[in-house]
């Protein structure tokens, strides 16, 4: 799901925002060592990541600084081995339940001593992504929102407006379906775009607080009210409100449908937005418009997949590894690193690369309740795969409900 483009900074910004904020950070020089992996082993993250420690380096040029890159699924399979033998001093990985058993195991080191003042404020909207047991356990360096890709010359030509209730989300579903085409495109042949849908269901229906529940293993998928999501979802299922043969298609196959006009919109990530300009969609066609209320009272929380940073319980060099933890997550920097990987920057007080769709997203998220991970991130992988085939067989056959979460409870038994 991450996909990322790199763009160009110039010299001279760096060098600029080198000689600012970054000169603080500088001002008490690092020696010793510091060893950092990182699982960005595509091109993009890892030209950016390398970037990073560079100009890290340059400030602290007495720093003796080791860097292992790792293939992004070796990675996930290593992790736990390396943490637990011969950690390095600095880690990338996830937020939210995904670090979970590093931090119940005590792999990770507790950080909330760089969650205070200014940094707190500029990062809270990841907080409590980034929070067990009332403490923080790493910082994030970048992320990107999920919402609804719509188009907006069809919502004119129709007379709709982007939705702020349930209601509305159905009536306008309704006015679309109405004049032939289909409410919403998506592509379910590998699963996790119908996880998308699940995830706004219950965020809007019960709340962050109890969806981290549902992925953490702590509620029963029998309980009524995930029953209730799967209630809502259906009401959009009977009406006919997404494409047929969604089974059939991935999520880039799926796009045509919202391109030619055959479906208004998409419920996915902000990496949709490339190939509908690729395809021929403007920025006049296209739009985009958060996910509504459901039930009056639950805060706004959001799907935003965050990078993360961590120092292992066992690093030889934390205080360099803190003092680097910082320097990720400082604004200039966040701004650098969010240009070049075409993401958001985390940081509040970061620029925002000027895009339509970023600039939405970034004042979206900066505003969020709370952020969750994404399901398959959020739940263990073997919750995760046997949820995603469940939801993506309730799309196609609604009638085997009972069947589906009477499995999933099984899978919840085994998989916590």
């Amino acid at each position: 799901m991450n996909i990322l483009h790199r763009l160009s900074t110039t010299i001279s910004a760096v060098g600029l925002l080198l000689a600012g904020s970054f000169g603080a950070l500088a001002a008490d020089r690092l020696t010793g060592d510091l060893k950092i992996f990182l699982d960005t082993s595509n091109p993009a993250p890892r030209a950016a990541m390398e970037g990073m420690i560079d100009r890290f380096q340059e400030m602290h040029p007495d720093l003796n600084i080791s860097t292992t890159i790792i293939d992004s699924e070796a990675y996930k399979t290593q992790i736990r081995n390396f943490l637990s033998a011969n950690p390095p001093d600095v880690t990338t990985w996830f937020a939210g339940n995904r670090m979970l058993p590093y931090v119940e195991t005590g792999l990770f080191e507790d950080v909330s001593d760089i969650w205070t003042g200014e940094l707190a404020e500029d990062l809270a909207s990841t907080k409590k992504s980034m929070t067990i047991d009332g403490k923080q356990w790493g910082v994030p360096y970048t992320y990107y929102q999920w919402g609804v890709y719509y188009r907006e010359d069809i919502y004119s030509e129709l007379g709709l407006e982007p939705p702020s209730n349930w209601q509305e989300f159905k009536d306008n579903c309704q006015k679309i379906l109405d004049s032939g085409r289909k409410c919403f495109s998506i592509g379910t042949k590998f699963l996790w775009t119908a996880a998308g849908w699940f995830d706004y269901l219950n965020l809007r229906q019960n709340g962050y607080e109890f969806h981290m529940d549902v992925t953490a293993g702590k509620v029963s998928w029998e309980d009524p009210r995930i029953r209730d999501v799967f209630a809502r979802w259906r009401e959009l299922i009977d009406m006919g409100a997404f494409i047929d043969n969604h089974t059939s298609y991935s999520w880039q196959e799926a796009l045509p449908f919202l391109v030619q006009g055959e479906a208004a919109g998409y419920l996915l990530g902000n990496f949709i937005v490339p190939p509908l300009r690729d395809a021929g969609l403007t920025d006049e066609q296209l739009g985009f418009y958060q996910f509504p209320a459901i039930v009056d009272g639950i805060p706004l929380a959001e799907d935003a997949p965050a990078n993360t940073f961590h120092i292992p319980a066992n690093a030889a060099n934390k205080e360099n590894a803190r003092a680097f933890l910082k320097y990720v997550a400082d604004v200039e920097n966040q701004s650098i690193i969010s240009k070049q990987l075409g993401q958001l920057a985390v940081n509040s007080r970061s620029e925002v690369p000027d895009d339509k769709f970023m600039r939405q997203g970034f004042e979206m998220l900066s505003n969020a309740y709370a952020l969750a991970q994404f399901f398959d991130r959020d739940a263990p992988a073997q919750m995760a795969k046997v949820g995603m085939e469940g939801f993506q067989e309730f799309m196609a056959k609604p009638d085997n409900l009972d069947a589906i979460l009477k499995r999933l409870e099984r899978t919840r038994k085994r998989a916590y």
